[in-house]
């Protein structure tokens, strides 16, 4: 667990295209698999609300893959747009030193700044779970599990 009691939760570019492309309702199943609520954003103050629960988070390289991939057509684009409406929306943007997304994860996973990752990425997955950092990802049609490291 992180700061304040809230479980920090670095989502990548797949699992923010999950609700348009697999039909997964994202914040619902991480709230049925981590058993809180999203954490609120910052008040206007810039001051961290004192609930527990998760908080979804991005490396800033995941926001910018998803804006490329928006502006592409099809289901694909329209995915990448719902992504990162959700994404700038949701989540805290952090930066990384990587500008690959899936490095920035790799390096949040590493630095221990991060509780779990949430992606689809096969390769990705490999990566974070070398890291000790547990990951979520998809299991059976529109389910989301934990995998340990």
């Amino acid at each position: 667990m992180s700061t304040q009691g809230r479980t920090r939760v670095a989502l990548d570019t797949s699992a923010l295209m999950m609700p348009v492309e697999l039909d997964v309702r994202l914040f619902d199943e991480l709230e049925r698999l981590l058993g809180g609520t999203r954490a609120s954003p910052e008040t206007a103050t810039g001051e961290q609300p004192q609930t527990a629960g998760y908080e979804p988070m991005a490396p800033q390289a995941v926001v910018e893959e998803l804006r490329r991939l928006s502006e592409k057509g099809g289901t694909e684009g329209t995915a990448a747009n719902v992504g990162h409406d959700l994404v700038t929306e949701r989540c805290l943007i952090v930066d990384t030193e990587a500008s690959y997304a899936d490095d920035a994860l790799v390096e949040l996973a590493s630095e221990g700044g991060i509780d779990y990752v949430v992606t689809n990425d096969r390769p990705l997955r490999d990566r974070v779970l070398e890291a000790n950092v547990p990951v979520i990802a998809l299991r059976g049609r529109n389910k989301l599990a934990i995998t340990q490291p």
